[in-house]
């Protein structure tokens, strides 16, 4: 919490790379809204910035703010914590209000559901509350050493380094079956985190989906989320998945804007440049963290290192959720997109366009030393793209980083959080 405008270290906390993003926009703003799945740590993050707490999932507090939201805000020390906020939604309008008499900085931080953006009757928060994105930990965070954004450090020109620590590929796929929600990733074992998360995706698909819009059947949700799993970090079609999850393609697509808005799955577009032709225009569907895939699909480390087209699935959706995380607060503003030419001739897993419309692109490979050939795709976007190219980066699973030509580089998974 806030005490005459120093921060107060909640006991324990692990510092989020979000943190000095939501001072700096508290500094200027009055009202943060911050976003993401459940179990990411958005209450506790939000702990850090508040003078008093309102928990609006908790009867007594919310009793007042039902009666009379107006009234309830007043007096109270701020920043003002709303959390669960719901569970009472005319808090919004009352904090509108608040805002729009009084646009002081720092007054405000809301936690909570993201009903508001299926339900445009209780939204009043446009103009008002700026969304901050909060998604599970990342391994820098795990190991409290939060870095300078890897999309930075390239966009920059720096030498990537590898750490003197680096993980075997069995490591990555334990970091990955880890998962980056607080609670499982930070203080359970093994065999206790997998029943969490197995539990957590049991509650996602029958309370939490019930919750954000309305009844749904949960043994057919849970069949397209398996098939979603199945397919993370692939470009899979609306038809294989919807005919994989015995649904028609209406349902699916209202069961993929549920995920999506639940923060717990994500389309990231297709790249286009119109000096490229023939690209995939399709989104490349991602789980938002990789303990979710495996625990959809029951399966432990051993198990996806049996399983070569889960391997690879499981490893690029942990790059994906390691830099997804690095997106609020970069400089270089990036945007995370994929490319894919038709019939595969030409892709890259991850590319990252910056606000200047420079490129950084990655190739994700369970590999311990990639030769020149694992970035022949990089080459020819290179070749394409010119000077607006930044650099290629192989990411694979040995120790080293090395040249793999003109702003090439292969480089360890790990430097994402050297």
């Amino acid at each position: 919490m806030r005490e005459s405008g120093i921060i107060i270290a909640v006991e324990g906390y692990k510092t989020r790379v979000i943190d000095r993003l939501i001072g700096e926009l508290f500094s200027e703003l009055p009202a943060l809204l911050i976003v993401g799945p459940r179990a990411a740590g958005k209450t506790t993050t939000a702990l850090r910035h508040a003078a008093s707490v309102v928990r609006l999932d908790r009867a007594a507090e919310a009793a007042a703010f039902r009666a009379d939201p107006d009234a309830a805000l007043r007096g109270l020390d701020e920043p003002v914590m709303l959390d669960e906020w719901q569970e009472v939604p005319a808090v919004l309008g009352a904090v509108k209000r608040a805002v729009d008499r009084e646009p002081r900085p720092g007054r405000f931080l809301l936690t909570g559901s993201v009903r508001a953006d299926l339900d445009a009757a209780t939204w009043a928060g446009t103009g008002r509350l700026v969304r901050v994105p909060l998604f599970g930990m990342t391994v820098a965070e795990q190991l409290g050493r939060p870095s300078v954004p890897l999309l930075d450090r390239l966009a920059r020109g720096e030498e990537i380094k590898a750490p003197s620590d680096p993980p075997d590929l069995r490591g990555y796929v334990e970091l990955a079956v880890r998962g980056g929600f607080p609670e499982a990733a930070l203080k359970l074992s093994d065999a206790v985190r997998s029943r969490w998360i197995e539990s957590y995706i049991d509650q996602l698909l029958t309370r939490d989906a019930a919750k954000v819009e309305g009844p749904r059947d949960p043994s057919r949700l849970r069949r397209y989320f398996e098939a979603y799993a199945l397919n993370s970090a692939g470009v899979a079609s609306d038809k294989t998945l919807f005919e994989a999850a015995g649904i028609n393609r209406k349902t699916a697509a209202a069961y993929e804007e549920l995920l999506v808005n639940m923060a717990v799955a994500e389309r990231v577009p297709p790249w286009a440049s119109n000096r490229l032709k023939r690209l995939v225009r399709s989104p490349k569907r991602y789980l938002t963290d990789p303990a979710l895939l495996a625990g959809t699909l029951r399966m432990d480390p051993g198990a996806v290192l049996r399983e070569g087209g889960i391997l690879g699935r499981v490893l690029d959706t942990f790059v994906a959720a390691q830099l997804r995380a690095e997106l609020p607060v970069a400089v270089s503003r990036p945007r995370l997109f994929h490319l894919r030419q038709e019939e595969g001739r030409h892709e890259a897993d991850i590319l990252a366009e910056s606000a200047d419309g420079r490129v950084i692109a990655f190739e994700v490979k369970a590999d311990s030393a990639p030769q020149p050939d694992s970035a022949r795709h990089l080459r020819w976007l290179r070749d394409a793209l010119g000077e607006r190219f930044l650099r290629g980066v192989v990411l694979h699973t040995g120790p080293r980083c090395y040249p793999l030509g003109e702003r090439m580089l292969a480089a360890p998974i790990c430097v994402l959080w050297a």
